[in-house]
């Protein structure tokens, strides 16, 4: 009896229903078996599919209308179990063993239930995690077609503090991905940029035909504030595609800058990043000198505290700092510790963190993240962010003395823009 007992809980660990099938009730047996052979036939065939088509298999996981049907299943299996656990206890006939092998037997049942039921159960709620985390930021319909062979995406880290009036997009650069081979260039806009104009068909031509040139009043940050609170009737639709009038309106800049069209944005707010690297549980840097957290005055009288030069680790409150802090540095050292807070949160994500704190990563990441990248174009981004996290992504700076910021040479720029996709390709 004791044998048949733990051969009986074996049974149901391995195949859930195999147990009441030798020894119990078959019609349960049969829902049991059916359930856990029909999952196994699921994951076997979309392991198989990833092997001969990785893009169609992250289609599929990246698919919320499947992630929900795949987490309700989950949970409705997770309690199939624990039913199928409670009655193979049943068919053991505990009371016909000696007292200690009993208690032992319980012991095992019960923490194979707990556990099995505890595991299936929470991947269902992670997959329901996942399919609104998708469906509420990737909720824009059509496609999007390369544009001379790559994809180019503009990134705005939004700076809304509460010492600031609205929004500033202080954070303002383009990925430029090749749609073959992954290879990525990430390139840096100085928020400072004057004179500024915008792409041709762009409704701000018409507001501002001479660009936008009026001096420290018009850098390129402000245009976002401007749209909005004065010509968001220029851009009537843009709401309803998933945007706003001043993402847009700095969308049509940056393709003036840049010489690039792009197809999407993506409009970061940087509170809220302070919460995703907290739920990533803090990231590395190297920090190359001591900077001030907080502080409005010039004699620093009012700094809240230190961030301190050597290897850090920093918690989201830090990080945010470590990225915005003003004094004692220029824009362009702003700009290369933004993009060293990016480094770090994409170099030191790992998929054991990403499955033991899903929930508040993507918690975090509903609230930080806007953008109007198709939900169809979601798993051919995410394949191509993994080639480019393999391949390294290349920074051009557009900063002095490479450039004027004052008066720029946009033609240059273009060329400059150019000249990186070229040097990468002969360096592959």
């Amino acid at each position: 009896m004791h044998r048949r007992a733990w051969w009986l809980l074996l049974l149901t660990v391995l195949v859930p229903g195999s147990a009441q099938l030798v020894a119990g009730n078959r019609r349960l047996a049969r829902i049991g078996i059916t359930a856990t052979i029909s999952f196994w036939i699921f994951f076997l065939l979309l392991l198989g599919l990833g092997l001969i088509n990785k893009g169609i298999a992250i289609w599929l996981v990246t698919l919320p209308v499947l992630i929900w049907i795949l987490s309700g299943a989950l949970i409705l299996y997770s309690i199939l179990f624990a039913v199928l656990t409670v009655d193979t206890l049943r068919l053991m006939r505990l009371g016909r063993l000696y007292s200690r092998e009993r208690w032992i037997t319980l012991g095992a049942v019960v923490l194979a239930g707990v556990l099995g039921t505890s595991a299936i159960s929470y991947a269902g709620n992670l997959a329901g995690v996942q399919a609104n985390f998708i469906g509420s930021i990737f909720n824009q319909g059509g496609f999007t077609s390369p544009i001379d062979g790559r994809y180019n995406i503009m990134l705005l880290g939004a700076d809304a503090g509460s010492d600031r009036f609205g929004i500033r997009p202080d954070s303002i650069s383009v990925i430029s991905i090749d749609a073959a081979t992954g290879a990525a260039v990430n390139i840096g806009i100085p928020r400072n940029l004057q004179h500024v104009g915008f792409s041709k068909g762009s409704p701000m031509n018409e507001i501002y035909p001479n660009s936008w040139n009026c001096g420290l009043e018009c850098l390129i940050n402000a245009i976002y504030k401007d749209v909005e609170d004065n010509h968001a009737d220029a851009y009537p639709d843009a709401v309803a595609k998933g945007s706003t009038p001043g993402t847009e309106a700095t969308r049509d800049a940056v393709e003036f800058v840049t010489g690039l069209e792009i197809q999407s944005y993506v409009l970061v707010d940087m509170a809220s990043f302070k919460e995703l690297i907290d739920a990533l549980g803090g990231i590395d840097i190297n920090v190359k000198e001591r900077l001030p957290i907080g502080g409005q005055l010039d004699d620093l009288s009012d700094v809240k505290g230190w961030i301190e030069a050597g290897q850090q680790h920093m918690d989201g409150y830090t990080a945010l700092w470590y990225a915005r802090s003003r004094h004692s540095t220029s824009d362009y050292d702003r700009m290369r510790r933004q993009h060293e807070v990016e480094q770090a949160v994409l170099s030191q994500v790992d998929p054991a963190t990403i499955l033991t704190r899903f929930q508040a990563i993507a918690s975090a990441g509903q609230k930080m993240v806007r953008t109007d990248i198709p939900s169809a174009m979601l798993s051919q981004y995410v394949d191509l962010a993994g080639k480019a996290r393999t391949l390294g992504i290349k920074e051009l700076s557009l900063v002095p003395p490479a450039i004027d910021v004052i008066h720029p040479n946009f033609s240059a720029i273009h060329d400059m823009v150019k000249e990186s996709f070229v040097v990468q390709e002969v360096k592959e």
